[in-house]
């Protein structure tokens, strides 16, 4: 049974920043992309972030810049750091394990 917890979610003010993780519970994690996705109040669920096994990152363009995802393959955790945040980023930040498996994510709100 694969287990995604996402932590690290809070309020924050605009410009200010954030480290989302995700830890996994799976025997072998390095092998597996991570995704992050976001879902908004009204809005339709978005890709933020997505890193590959080899380490290979790619953003969706309102984020490029301001977020950073990594991963700990020996924590079997991946990171998103979000900075320069602003209020059109609040939303539910889910990760996904191979878009496969879900965790049930952290909420981000800014506001001032």
């Amino acid at each position: 049974q694969v287990q995604l917890v996402e932590s690290g979610g809070g309020l924050v003010q605009p410009g200010g920043s954030l480290r989302l993780s995700c830890a996994a519970s799976v025997r072998i994690f390095s092998i597996y992309a991570m995704g992050w996705h976001r879902q908004a109040p009204g809005k339709q669920r978005e890709l933020v972030a997505r890193i590959t096994s080899l380490g290979s990152t790619i953003y969706a363009d309102s984020v490029k810049g301001r977020f950073t995802n990594s991963r700990d393959n020996a924590k079997k955790t991946v990171y998103l750091q979000v900075n320069s945040l602003e209020p059109e980023d609040t939303a539910v930040y889910c990760c996904n394990l191979e878009d496969a498996y879900w965790g049930q994510g952290t909420q981000v709100t800014v506001t001032s």
